[in-house]
């Protein structure tokens, strides 16, 4: 169940904790049948694809400043609005999540799950919560989270317990998949 080399981490570093964590989350709802959906990451990839060949043409255009002027500010222009769509992507749909799953081969509901995950600075409470991808969905159950301290799940020099913690991620799962969805 558990990966076969012990992931560990500098214990002061609290992004490589988060990231640790957050890879492991990913390893456990994979486990539970959950395929993860890439589409959005592809788009931002294709998007930000966009953004370095606007800015290659804008570098290699075969004419010279004064003659290119407006081929640069239209360059600029499509610059800027391409990361502000990423900067929207970001900040609208991805929040903190780090894992979009399609729903379970076999499966009732028509939802996958958005897992996100916060680890504050100078903190040790670490807070995962699983929700549904489309919570406006009739299948969609309510969200559901933990805050716990990540000092039980590490060991002093700063190996993951893994065993501890997926227990504790596939408790989380499993009380996303019981609870019913309250009537509106």
């Amino acid at each position: 169940m558990a990966s076969k080399s012990a992931k560990k981490v500098n214990l002061l570093d609290h992004n490589s904790i988060k990231h640790t964590l957050d890879e492991s989350v990913t390893e456990v709802v994979k486990n539970q049948g959950y395929v993860e959906d890439v589409r959005l990451s592809n788009a931002k990839l294709l998007i930000g694809i966009s953004i370095i060949a606007i800015a290659l043409f804008a570098q290699f255009y075969k004419k010279k400043f004064p003659e290119n002027k407006d081929f640069l500010l239209a360059c600029i222009a499509l610059y800027v609005l391409f990361n502000g769509l990423l900067q929207l992507i970001s900040y609208t749909k991805e929040k903190n999540a780090f894992l979009f799953t399609y729903p379970p081969a076999g499966s009732f509901t028509s939802t996958g799950l958005v897992v996100s995950s916060k680890l504050p600075r100078f903190s040790d409470l670490y807070t995962l919560t699983i929700a549904s991808a489309d919570p406006k969905s009739i299948s969609a159950n309510e969200p559901v989270h933990f805050t716990k301290s990540i000092t039980g799940w590490f060991t002093k020099d700063g190996v993951l317990v893994e065993g501890l913690f997926w227990k504790d991620v596939e408790g989380l799962i499993v009380q996303y998949t019981k609870e019913p969805k309250k009537s509106k």
